[in-house]
């Protein structure tokens, strides 16, 4: 065999495998990508559960943005199992610090700082007291969660969950 040949031959080879090794450099660089992102930015969780019908249903999958980020009222957040509760929670925001909190447990009406909440999710008006007495401040770092289906939920009306500090809220929920 003559040597243009045999470079020749060796040449095409080498392309070839350069473009495979490329191929896999790409391949692999978008695993970690996406690992890093399910990692750090979004992580995905199961609803334990009934408290939270009629917006989001037992067994459903959620995605959940566990950048850090300030939660709102309304905000549906996921816990992490470092609460003095033990377990994971699927709650929505009621109350930041300094709010206070106030249910009228005969009308079923939840109050933040004096106004009555407008709260079309919920699956009934909120005449389950649990055992928090009310009204209540909500502490500085802390929120006040409940669930939306009120009647079947245990949330921040509960001594066992109380308030959550914004720490050990792992995110908000993205549906």
């Amino acid at each position: 065999m003559d040597t243009v040949a045999c470079r020749d031959r060796f040449n095409k080879k080498f392309k070839r495998n350069k473009n495979n090794l490329e191929w896999f450099e790409a391949m692999v660089m978008a695993m970690v990508a996406v690992a890093l992102v399910f990692t750090f930015a979004v992580r995905m969780i199961r609803v334990e559960g009934e408290s939270m019908v009629p917006t989001l249903q037992d067994g459903q999958r959620l995605l959940i943005a566990s950048l850090p980020y300030q939660p709102q009222y309304g905000d549906i957040i996921v816990t992490d199992a470092y609460t003095s509760y033990g377990e994971p929670l699927v709650k929505r925001v009621i109350g930041k610090a300094g709010d206070e909190i106030d249910i009228d447990f005969q009308n079923g009406i939840v109050y933040r700082n004096g106004q009555a909440l407008d709260e079309p999710y919920t699956a009934e008006p909120t005449y389950l007291q649990e055992s928090v007495e009310f009204p209540v401040t909500v502490p500085e770092d802390c929120l006040f969660v409940m669930g939306d289906n009120r009647n079947h939920s245990t949330d921040s009306r509960d001594q066992r969950v109380g308030f959550i500090h914004v720490n050990d809220v792992l995110g908000r929920v993205l549906r």
